[in-house]
């Protein structure tokens, strides 16, 4: 499978360092060099395992070759907002046109279409209109997970089912087609059990009130003598009864009951206040309690059991997550360090059919 990238920020280069490392042939386009970039250097992580071709796309030579890597693939990735590609003469009209087997994979904030649709956003605003935002946080205010929810969960994720779907579709029918994957779509789909409990009545509309948004005293996390935390998800009540015994702590009141549950919390945290977060992890170690350790960026590369598992890959002299899942046939692509913007021009073009000539009109010899 080949897939052409424009070269953008978040959601879409996470979307095609997955599939690259999932095996397919992707190719990046990028600006010229120095061109500046949001974030330069920060995020190049999220650019490895693919070579980068740079493209001067408001040249007419640029273009063209833009649509000539096109008509050699099975799917062309774009993240802007909605427009450009078609003012560029890169929209799915045109490409499609030549390549009519192409999947033309979009990822934006608030979708090709609807009121916000030319608005600029980031994750905390596309969560914010969906709900996910105000269920999330503290009971003072809502408080955003990273950018986790919108732009990786609900727009990589996202684009890459219906990369998937839409391959799947045109091995039926020999046609590609549009996929329109927008942060907002994915990031209320992402909240489906959370509005399905609310309109059973099993969740109320506010923060830290509910089981799993920290208003459960068995599912939160503790401070513990060392100032490291611990997390519980002590939720089944086999779970509760166990984590009642290893700290040695015995309550009034049932599990459930929400009266009872601001002194279950201040006798569960003073229980874990008495020994460190690794002592902790110790005791609770052999048994089926849903308790862990909150393991800082620096220590979870490091854990056991994701040191077994090969989660984490040294790129670059620095520790990065592989993609997830295992395969037990197939094997996955390892990881390999970002190139430079434009350090595979010439190399990628040639193995992508581009005679030296047609080369030498976007990239000349140094």
């Amino acid at each position: 499978m080949r897939v052409v990238e424009l070269a953008g920020i978040g959601p879409a280069p996470y979307a095609c360092l997955l599939l690259a490392e999932l095996g397919a042939d992707v190719v990046r386009v990028d600006r010229p060099a120095g061109t500046a970039r949001l974030f330069d250097g920060a995020m190049s992580g999220l650019d490895r395992s693919r070579p980068s071709v740079s493209l001067d796309l408001k040249t007419p030579e640029g273009v063209a070759a833009v649509r000539h890597l096109a008509r050699e693939a099975d799917v062309f990735v774009e993240g802007l907002r909605p427009g450009v590609t078609e003012r560029l003469g890169l929209g799915p009209d045109e490409l499609c046109a030549t390549n009519p087997r192409l999947v033309y994979a979009r990822v934006t904030g608030w979708g090709q279409d609807g009121p916000l649709a030319q608005r600029a956003g980031h994750d905390i605003t596309y969560a914010a209109l969906t709900g996910a935002l105000h269920a999330t946080g503290g009971a003072d205010k809502p408080r955003q997970s990273l950018n986790l929810v919108a732009d990786f969960g609900g727009g990589s994720m996202f684009l890459v089912v219906g990369v998937l779907a839409a391959l799947q579709a045109r091995s039926r029918t020999g046609r590609g087609q549009v996929v329109d994957a927008a942060m907002v779509d994915g990031a209320a789909s992402l909240m489906t059990m959370i509005y399905s409990m609310l309109g059973h009545g099993a969740w109320r509309d506010e923060r830290e009130v509910n089981v799993l948004d920290g208003g459960a005293p068995y599912y939160d996390t503790y401070a513990c003598a060392d100032g490291g935390f611990v997390a519980v998800g002590a939720i089944e009540p086999a779970f509760y009864a166990q984590l009642l015994h290893v700290l040695g702590v015995r309550l009034e009141g049932a599990q459930d009951d929400r009266a009872c549950w601001p002194a279950h919390r201040e006798a569960i945290a003073a229980a874990f206040a008495r020994r460190t977060r690794d002592e902790w992890d110790a005791v609770f170690s052999s048994t089926d309690t849903c308790v862990a350790p909150v393991l800082s960026l620096a220590e979870a590369p490091t854990h056991p059991h994701l040191r077994a598992r090969g989660v984490f890959a040294d790129v670059h002299g620095a520790p990065q997550p592989r993609i997830a899942p295992v395969f037990s046939d197939t094997p996955t692509r390892a990881p390999s360090d970002p190139p430079a913007p434009g350090a595979d021009t010439r190399t990628a073009l040639r193995a992508w059919g581009f005679a030296d000539a047609e080369i030498d009109a976007v990239a000349p010899r140094p």
